[in-house]
């Protein structure tokens, strides 16, 4: 293992250190070293070795290593990506804005409000640059309805639907005892949380009625697996918005979002892989993507190369902005608040799936509408 260091040159490359070396370490830190000429990984980390190595060793990174402690503490190091399990991420978030890196988190910022607002307020208190991976919003469909809903084309939002189906791995579905109880609501349908969030922009959301079962894989169930949860949310501003999600989706990776208005409707999203269409004899069909890595690609470099960006502008690094068709300068990068008014919706809909009842959002946390 060789953790080495190098001077630093003016009108650089953000440097980026990747913590985690996971199947979504993996793949943010090739997006940043093959897709992002605007930043670089300057280190990997990850408690496991081998993971570490063949990562480091495809990428032609030469700063590695085991110990978290190391790119916290390397001066080239402008910035860190949390791409840990989620027990981890809050911790992460205090320890890296202390040692003064900007951040990316993958999504939740924590298990419970209490540890992600301390997480915010050590960012805060710091002053660097906190995001988390809500990447739907830079998925240009995704992107485009929203910025429709701020042109006012579908009038007052009245109805959403947000769904997350997912094919399953071996890892996923196929192998229940490694997802913990709570996974459907914090770690799938937290994506459709922050969606209908960001799709409602002004409003924010106040009661939870949540219903999950283990339909797929009915024995994981005493061990705390669910795999298949419809969601209700009414929101403040009258707005009543539904969420789904399942984890064997045998046609493909497929996320959708609607949102109904008094003037119109907008939607997004879909499992093609194509717009082509074939017509035969054995019917109409098309090819579908299988992995979220494939549905959103370009969505994933657009959120890394937004955060390069503001990293940049905050460190006062001169060089040419990002520009990609995924990144409009509508999207709103995902911040504290956004991560926090996902987490309450998860955390209320997990408590109501457990009760049976309606969850007020109040009894989580006290929310405030986020940003444009």
């Amino acid at each position: 293992m060789t953790y080495l260091h190098h001077p630093v040159t003016e009108d650089r490359p953000v440097r980026i250190a990747v913590i985690g070396a996971g199947w979504i370490g993996k793949f943010h830190a090739e997006s940043i070293a093959l897709r992002i000429p605007t930043a670089r990984v300057e280190a990997i980390a990850d408690p496991v070795l081998p993971a570490l190595e063949a990562l480091a060793d495809k990428l032609g990174v030469t700063k590695i290593s085991t110990d978290i402690a190391d790119v916290l503490a390397d001066p080239d190091v402008d910035a860190v990506l949390i791409a840990t399990p989620l027990r981890f991420h809050s911790e992460l978030i205090t320890s890296a804005a202390k040692a003064g890196k900007d951040i990316f988190c993958e999504k939740p910022g924590g298990r419970t409000v209490e540890e992600l607002d301390a997480a915010i307020a050590a960012a805060e208190e710091a002053g660097v640059v906190l995001r988390f991976g809500f990447n739907r919003r830079y998925s240009a469909d995704f992107a485009a309805a929203r910025k429709l809903i701020n042109d006012g084309a579908i009038g007052v939002p009245q109805l959403l639907r947000s769904l997350t189906r997912d094919p399953g791995t071996e890892d996923g579905i196929n192998n229940p005892e490694r997802i913990a109880p709570g996974t459907i609501f914090l770690e799938t349908l937290i994506h459709d949380f922050d969606t209908l969030n960001w799709l409602n922009p002004g409003a924010v959301p106040v009661k939870v009625h949540a219903v999950a079962d283990a339909l797929v894989a009915p024995e994981a169930k005493a061990g705390g697996l669910l795999d298949t949860a419809v969601v209700t949310v009414t929101y403040s501003n009258g707005a009543i918005a539904v969420a789904e999600a399942n984890f064997n989706a045998l046609y493909g990776y497929d996320v959708r979002g609607e949102v109904f208005g008094s003037a119109g409707m907008v939607t997004a999203g879909g499992p093609q892989a194509t717009n082509a269409t074939s017509y035969t004899a054995a019917g109409i069909g098309s090819d579908t993507t299988r992995l979220n890595i494939d549905l959103f690609r370009d969505a994933y470099t657009a959120e890394l190369a937004h955060f390069a960006d503001d990293v940049a502008a905050r460190r006062g690094t001169q060089r040419e902005r990002t520009t990609t068709s995924n990144s409009p300068s509508a999207v709103a990068a995902p911040g504290g608040v956004d991560a926090r008014n996902a987490l309450a919706v998860a955390l209320a809909a997990f408590k109501s799936s457990e009760s049976g009842l309606p969850v007020e959002v109040s009894e989580v946390a006290d929310l405030q509408a986020a940003g444009a």
